[in-house]
């Protein structure tokens, strides 16, 4: 009797023992970063139906996602904030600057000048370094690797003039260059449709932008350090660490405008997909 009370005693502190470890484990991995999960989920937009304010919010969702433009234009200076400022104000002043050498007539005018041909004016402070300002670091949107069509350029555009209560003036497109432009929602490409993970590090590339500000997949860029030889300077830790916590290492030369919550836009399928694709660039 006395050897079945010991056992008993032995077996439920093994058990006690056992469940605690399972809480410590589970506090612990509930304390560590997450970076696993899908991409945020846009609201969609039924382009068959298409109305102004469904236009604007394809407008707000190319400016956050295909556009890239939230990578510069964001508070970490390397860009006017355009999410903060009166974007229609601020394109009027611009537009009456001495400095001005584009042909726009209206803020609509303006807004598609900057995103296809970005050069026409620089805003002071914001040129490429060493052309005291004029040189713009922006690419041309209508060209790789960005590729905006026209339509959603002026859904863009219907967003900023909508976005502090101005007059959207960009007209309405036909369904006809809709289907054009964007293909249909049942072939699975919708562009206001949250996207579907990267099955390529090259597409993963593409999907979050990163040649808009990097030299990488065969584009060039100055905004941010090159990635061809990315391999041979850094580890794959290095890299990973890089895209998870872009602040905890800045490069000599470079301004501080990756965002710091870039790496939560992706599942760990494409963060990794990037990193390894990246560590064999040398």
């Amino acid at each position: 009797m006395k050897r079945v009370r010991q056992r008993g005693g032995v077996l439920l502190k093994t058990l006690g023992f056992s469940i605690a470890l399972t809480l410590v484990f589970t506090l612990v991995a509930n304390m560590l970063p997450q970076v696993e999960g899908e991409a945020p989920v846009d609201e969609e937009v039924d382009l068959g139906a298409l109305t102004m304010d469904s236009f604007i919010v394809l407008g707000e969702q190319i400016f956050k996602g295909k556009g890239t433009c939230t990578l510069c234009h964001n508070n970490l200076g390397r860009a006017p904030d355009l999410l903060v400022i009166d974007a229609v104000l601020a394109a009027r002043e611009r537009m009456a600057d001495e400095r001005y050498q584009g042909d726009a007539k209206n803020d609509a005018d303006y807004f598609l000048e900057s995103m296809v041909d970005p050069g026409r004016y620089v805003v002071a402070g914001f040129g490429k370094k060493g052309s005291n300002d004029t040189e713009s670091p922006m690419p041309a949107v209508d060209k790789a690797p960005i590729s905006m069509s026209q339509v959603e350029m002026d859904a863009v555009i219907a967003f900023l003039q909508s976005k502090d209560g101005h007059e959207v003036t960009v007209a309405l497109p036909s369904e006809e260059a809709v289907a054009e432009a964007v293909p249909p929602p049942d072939s699975g490409a919708s562009a206001a449709a949250a996207p579907k993970p990267a099955a390529t590090a090259e597409e993963a590339l593409g999907k979050f932008g990163c040649a808009a500000c990097h030299t990488v997949l065969g584009t060039e860029s100055p905004v941010g350090p090159k990635l061809t030889d990315v391999g041979a300077r850094l580890s794959e830790e290095k890299i990973r660490e890089s895209i998870v916590n872009p602040m905890a290492e800045i490069s000599e030369g470079f301004p501080p405008i990756m965002p710091p919550t870039f790496a939560e836009q992706m599942t760990v399928k494409e963060l990794e997909l990037i990193v390894t694709y990246l560590a064999q660039q040398k």
